[in-house]
């Protein structure tokens, strides 16, 4: 007997598929439907980490939906796993596939890692032994505690310490005899002339919230952890009380403290390489920033910084408006005319910014703010860009003054027409040492020295007739 054509079995087999869905449909194959079904009911997260009742929608025995979920069911326990949080300041991770096919282009040159802000607590490798101390100088009130720490970490702690010379060559601390013996046994360095970045473990500051600004800036790399005591005028960056040192120091070196990892800036100045003519008008006013405008002959990077709280751009002692343009990751965003713009981490927010009338923003979230200082229009508002970007300040072409810079307070500097000041997010943020939690120390901080949200609170009523009264 001859074999039948090809097409008439590709027929045959297509009419006995239909017929036995149609059998399916009708309710004669149940078993089958059942454990479909049975495999296509396993989410692949927990049902409540999802915000409500999941719908799963059975697919034919034989197609790809099915097998990819069979798939799913088995690795299910895994997945269960990150899904899973052991603390739920934020939400579950979320997920990075939508639907079969799309998902999110992994990037692995990212420098950002966000990680619940309750799992950020601090360890220690090796026990510390170089401890840096800080303190404010010009207030003679500091001594006395200043002293006292120093024999701790000394004579108890049996730790190298590290402090300025201009701190122990205090005319106060030269006259004192029973410091005079002890001075021999700490470390003394120049800011500007000695390195101490590779030799440091732990950095404790006595005084106020620039005693903490000031140690950042000594650390232009990786910084190492940061206690500060508030022994200062405003304190919000300090979070310790001196009263009980002894033991605050003694839990730190335990480990397992908690830690707020403080966002800095990334900061060059370049000289002479921003060219702005009239024939790059027109692509310019379309926001887009070409491709020539650098000459890297003509550029020099004339400083380098890594800035804890804003770099302040403002128009001097001019009394003219400034007139700066604002780039965002080489386009043309706005030109800023008013006395001058902010741009801020969210340690920031509560400085110069929250001055500005800008929002406060917790330190864990990473982001950059930008504040302009008076603007000369009542719709500019300040705005809040991602972390990472890149944002550039130049003078405008039809600029009547040049700029003023400075960063954190310090290095104030001129900026002429075709200087630039690009900014971006650092890798290395200052870790400071929480006496709580970073959630509580920071609302305790800004109804502190803030007095955020403090008010007479309204009385309740006493009987029910009188809001009836009232209503009445």
């Amino acid at each position: 007997m001859e074999d039948e054509p090809p097409s008439r079995k590709a027929e045959e087999g297509s009419l006995s598929k239909r017929s036995q869905r149609q059998q399916e449909r009708q309710g004669k194959l149940p078993r089958r439907r059942k454990e479909v079904k049975r495999s296509l009911r396993r989410p692949d997260c927990p049902e409540h980490l999802l915000g409500g009742s999941v719908h799963w929608l059975p697919e034919h025995p034989g197609s790809e939906a099915s097998a990819s979920v069979e798939d799913t069911a088995e690795s299910c326990p895994k997945r269960w796993d990150r899904c899973r949080r052991g603390h739920f300041l934020h939400g579950p991770y979320p997920a990075t596939h939508f639907g079969p096919k799309a998902c999110v282009l992994p990037n692995p040159t990212s420098v950002m890692h966000i990680q619940d802000p309750a799992s950020q607590r601090l360890t220690w490798s090796k026990p510390p032994l170089n401890v840096l101390v800080i303190r404010k100088i010009r207030d003679e009130t500091l001594l006395e505690p200043f002293k006292e720490l120093c024999r701790f970490l000394v004579e108890e702690k049996h730790l190298m310490v590290y402090v300025e010379k201009k701190v122990v060559d205090d005319g106060s601390l030269m006259r004192d005899d029973s410091f005079s013996a002890f001075r021999n046994q700490l470390c003394t360095f120049r800011e500007g002339f000695d390195d101490i970045s590779d030799c440091i473990d732990l950095i404790i500051c006595l005084g106020g919230d620039g005693t903490l600004l000031y140690a950042s800036s000594l650390f232009q790399g990786s910084v190492p952890p940061v206690m500060a005591f508030h022994l200062g005028s405003l304190g919000f960056l300090t979070p310790f009380k001196f009263e009980s040192f002894r033991t605050e120091v003694d839990k730190v070196f335990e480990g397992n403290a908690a830690i707020i990892l403080r966002s800095r800036l990334k900061v060059k100045v370049v000289k002479g390489t921003f060219q702005r003519n009239e024939q790059l008008l027109s692509a310019q006013e379309n926001g887009i920033l070409p491709h020539n405008h650098i000459n890297n002959e003509a550029g020099k990077i004339t400083l380098q910084l890594q800035v804890l709280n804003e770099v302040v751009v403002d128009r001097g002692p001019s009394s003219y408006l400034s007139n700066v343009d604002l780039y965002l990751d080489g386009r043309l965003i706005t030109s800023v005319q008013g006395d001058g713009v902010i741009v801020s981490t969210p340690t920031g927010s509560t400085a110069y910014a929250a001055a500005a009338g800008a929002s406060m923003i917790h330190p864990n979230v990473p982001a950059i703010m930008v504040t302009p200082i008076c603007p000369h229009s009542l719709s500019f508002r300040p705005i809040v860009v991602p972390a990472g970007v890149e944002l550039m300040i130049t003078l405008s072409p039809d600029a009547r003054n040049t700029a003023w810079v400075s960063f954190d307070g310090r290095k104030r500097q001129e900026i002429q027409h075709g200087d630039s000041i690009k900014i971006t997010t650092s890798c290395f943020p200052v870790p400071s040492i929480c006496c709580h939690d970073l959630v509580y120390d920071w609302f305790d901080s800004l109804a502190q020295c803030l007095h955020w949200n403090v008010r007479k609170k309204q009385t309740r009523l006493t009987d029910a007739s009188d809001s009836s009264e009232t209503e009445n």
